[in-house]
Parts: structure tokens; C-alpha cells; sequence
């Protein structure tokens, strides 16, 4: 592909794994409106743009590079930046919540699937869907799980052979520590407009970081860190938003097939539209 401009909408929080490349996702939408994936985006290059002010937060940013079409990954959306380093990178500007995120929905639903099954069919052969924007008509439940506390040591193995590190700390050009691991699985259980329900586990960026800014306040007890957690993706998020998911499938349960091989890489929460009945 020639450079490409993209509206970063998803960026997956960093997972280990024996390929560099798998390391951190991002997910965006191009001008005519279709879903692109594009990794690996380095960390590095993601806080950089933080520390150098150029923006705030990655998301909703228009950025412009030039991509090329993954061949080890059959998913139609999967790209890959031409330069690692990254350097090629022109950032345009974001795009803001002004009038209750117009064009942000102006960008991101532009097709909207309300009928799970039906995109689980789309992700099959030949289409092979792997990105999309999902209204679910009901959510039913916020759910945490207990999870390793460790990553794998095989993927901390690989990692420092590469010599690559992460921080979820405030950093020093001298001090570097691997993201820490989220210790919880979250999900989201609810109806699609058939009445199916479904629970998918919630991977975006912003979900592990409101955890660690949770623990911070409630001085590293967990417990109390998980209800706060659970308040804003619930009680503040699925009760009272206009709540759109946006899925992924994952690389594996896409390829193997899996009878959902979805998970919610991100949650699009404008306020809800009053709608106006008028009576003649």
C-alpha cells in the first residue's frame, strides 16, 4: 500500500508472546470507512508521541504511513508498517467529543453489526472478517476473573533475547521495567438483537491502565481496585452509554476456527440520544 492515512480507534494493551510482532495492536479506520489492522506498533513510539506532546492519548488520532499487506496473516485487515522505527509517521490531529462524538460516530459506525452470528458467519471463508463495530442490545454483566500473576516464562524468555522493555511506571532514560501483567480477565456478557448471549473478554489499553490507576488510589488493595473497575466499565459505562463494541479476532481462534473467535479490543460509549416522539 502507498501511505496510508488511519483513525487509530484500538490499541490492544502489550501481550508477550514468541513473536515480537504480536506484541502490541493497534486498529483503526481508513477514510472510506473499512476496519485495518496494524502491528507491531512499538511501545516506545506510542509514549513518545505522550512525552514529546504531541498528543495526549493515541486514540482517535489521524495518523499517515506507509503499510504493507501482512503475508503471514490470511485476516484481509492486517498490515504492517514498511519502517519499524516509525520514523515515516505524520500525526494530524485528533478528532474530539464535541457534540456528543459526531464524528467520531461519523468514522466508527459506519457499519454496525447488531447480529453476532451473522458476523462470526462474515468471519468465515471467503470473507475472513476479523474487525468490526458491534451494538450489542443489551449488556448484561460485567465479569472479572483471577488470572496468572506471571507472564509465561517462555514469552519473558523471548522478550529479553529481542531486549525489548515496557513500563506501566513513570520512566527514566535509566530505568525500564516489563508492563506489568494484569492479574484479571474482564468481560462483558450481553444480547445481540437475536437474543444470544455472549461473553467476550475486554483486551483494549484502556481497561489494563483504569486498573492500574485504580490500584494507585486505593493504595494497592485489589479488591477495592476491582469494585472501581467495575463501577466505571458497568455501572458508569454499559447502564448508562450509548455502548458500542468494537471486536477483533484473535490470531489463533481465527485461524483454528473457533466458534467465536472474537474478543472486545474497544468499548465506544457516547452519551445516549434522547429521541423525541411528536404527536399531531
Amino acid at each position: 500500500m502507498a501511505k496510508t492515512k488511519v483513525l487509530i480507534a484500538v490499541t490492544t494493551y502489550p501481550l508477550p508472546s514468541r513473536s515480537y510482532d504480536e506484541l502490541v495492536c493497534t486498529a483503526g479506520i481508513l477514510e472510506d470507512g473499512s476496519w485495518i489492522r496494524i502491528y507491531p506498533v512499538p511501545l516506545e513510539f506510542l509514549k513518545g508521541l505522550r512525552r514529546d506532546g504531541k498528543v495526549e492519548s493515541f486514540k482517535y488520532n489521524w495518523i499517515e504511513l506507509d503499510l504493507k499487506k501482512r503475508t503471514d496473516d490470511f485476516r484481509p485487515e492486517s498490515h504492517s508498517p514498511v519502517d519499524y522505527s516509525f520514523k515515516d509517521v505524520v500525526v494530524h490531529g485528533k478528532i474530539d467529543t464535541a457534540d456528543n462524538w459526531r464524528e467520531r460516530k461519523e468514522r466508527c459506525l459506519v457499519n454496525v453489526y447488531q447480529n453476532l452470528g451473522q458476523l462470526i458467519e462474515d468471519s468465515k471463508a471467503p470473507k475472513n472478517m476479523s474487525l468490526a463495530s458491534f451494538k450489542p442490545t443489551e449488556i448484561l454483566d460485567f465479569e472479572i476473573e483471577p488470572d496468572e500473576r506471571e507472564w509465561k516464562k517462555e514469552w519473558k524468555e523471548q522478550l529479553n533475547q529481542l531486549s525489548i522493555s515496557f513500563s506501566n511506571k513513570l520512566e527514566t532514560p535509566k530505568q525500564k521495567e516489563w508492563i506489568a501483567k494484569i492479574p484479571y480477565k474482564f468481560y462483558y456478557r450481553f444480547k445481540d438483537v437475536e437474543g444470544r448471549v455472549s461473553r467476550l473478554m475486554i483486551e483494549d489499553w484502556e481497561i489494563g491502565a483504569l486498573y492500574w490507576n485504580c490500584l494507585k488510589i486505593a493504595n494497592g488493595n485489589e479488591e477495592e481496585a476491582l469494585v472501581k473497575v467495575r463501577q466505571k466499565y458497568f455501572d458508569e459505562i454499559a447502564k448508562t452509554k450509548d455502548v458500542h463494541l468494537f471486536l477483533g479476532t484473535t490470531s489463533e481462534g481465527h485461524r483454528r476456527r473457533w466458534p467465536n473467535p472474537f474478543v472486545i479490543i474497544g468499548v465506544f460509549y457516547p452519551k445516549k440520544e434522547i429521541q423525541l416522539t411528536l404527536f399531531g
